[in-house]
């Protein structure tokens, strides 16, 4: 994952937590357990508070921080004023998020898998995009269908009860959330901000995680993202305005996020720690699970079907290789008990089994996750 900062001035790099973007992890904790073991305690206390109302309205749209984090998580990124940033409370966000147009609203929406930022069309105007993300969304489950069936019918509608849902979020668990975790936030981004000022781009970037590295060549610099993931993006727009924004948090460990999307300003979204993971399992089984990822293609599919259930044809267009050879692949990866399989209607779908990957050890759930 490229970000071009050629020629980007210093004080253009902000380090600012955010109320929004942490509430978007909150959210993908509670509804993806499994990638955050170390919040195993906070989850089972909290989804167990939930009002029964608040629970099912969070399980219609939970593909907005399941399957993938949602731009719409990060608003200031997407608006043309470019010295819009993180706000210090969930409200002043929440009115960042009002001022999208329902254009851009709807396409950070429609995020059901990473690849989406493939489509540049709008599926307001373009019948073929709004027939995909109809048919993605029926993979994904009825609550989601209905869900993307009234976005793209009504979005001012479902704008608004985003936004209350959001709020009752916060009213049932998340300011207590925030009023704990927000000072440390702040102090991670002062401290990142001394390093930018006192040592340069360099020393306050690679602060972030080792897999963030500033590349500089004699006409360009660059920031590099380790990612089992490709995209690129510039920090010098000319519709956003030029600039890069990082923004902290304590709930997001292990994933290590780059908002790429065309037309937004970047975002670098980072975690400030990470929890320890279970011991492996026997030499055996570990043995053969190591060996059934030794092909880079079944690392590839790992990688696709850590965050979301994957058909084997999203897989092979995801991948770009045949549905045969995705299905011998999937058939591997099964037998060493590294990914589970459901049916959901006439759709099979396949995805890793996180418990089980993180016995593997961190760097793996860590590579696949980031």
């Amino acid at each position: 994952m490229d970000i071009d900062i050629t020629g980007l001035p210093p004080e253009r790099i902000v380090f600012a937590p955010s109320p929004l973007a942490e509430l978007g992890m909150t959210l993908h904790a509670l509804a993806e357990p499994a990638h955050h073991p170390g919040l195993h305690g906070w989850v089972t206390a909290t989804g167990s508070a939930l009002a029964p109302d608040l629970a099912d309205r969070l399980c219609e749209a939970d593909f907005l921080w399941r399957t993938t984090f949602s731009d719409l998580m990060m608003p200031y990124a997407g608006l043309s004023d470019w010295s819009a940033q993180p706000c210090a409370t969930l409200a002043e966000e929440l009115d960042l998020l009002d001022q999208l147009n329902d254009e851009a609203f709807v396409k950070a929406a429609l995020e059901f898998t990473c690849s989406t930022y493939a489509r540049d069309v709008s599926p307001l105007t373009d019948p073929g995009t709004r027939a995909w993300a109809l048919e993605m969304a029926a993979a994904r489950g009825p609550r989601q269908m209905a869900f993307t069936k009234r976005l793209l019918a009504d979005p001012p509608h479902v704008r608004t009860w985003l936004r209350q849902l959001f709020e009752d979020c916060d009213e049932a668990f998340f300011a207590a959330v925030w009023q704990r975790t927000r000072v440390g936030l702040a102090a991670d981004a002062r401290h990142k901000t001394e390093l930018l000022r006192r040592k340069g781009p360099a020393e306050a970037l690679t602060a972030i995680s080792p897999a963030v590295t500033l590349e500089q060549h004699e006409n360009s610099t660059r920031i590099r993202v380790d990612k089992m993931s490709t995209g690129r993006t510039t920090a010098l727009d000319p519709a956003t305005g030029p600039g890069l924004t990082c923004v902290p948090t304590s709930f997001g460990w292990p994933h290590l996020m780059v908002l790429h999307a065309p037309g937004w300003r970047p975002v670098v979204h980072y975690p400030v720690a990470g929890p320890e993971l279970p011991r492996p399992a026997s030499v055996d089984l570990l043995k053969q699970r190591l060996e059934a990822l030794s092909h880079p293609l079944r690392m590839r599919l790992c990688r696709q079907l850590a965050r979301t259930p994957h058909t084997t044809g999203e897989l092979a267009d995801a991948c770009n290789v045949s549905a045969p050879e995705v299905s011998r692949h999937v058939a591997v990866l099964k037998k060493a008990g590294l990914i589970t399989t459901r049916r959901r209607g006439r759709y099979v779908l396949h995805q890793l089994d996180l418990t089980t990957v993180a016995r593997l050890g961190s760097d793996f759930l860590e590579t696949v996750l980031r």
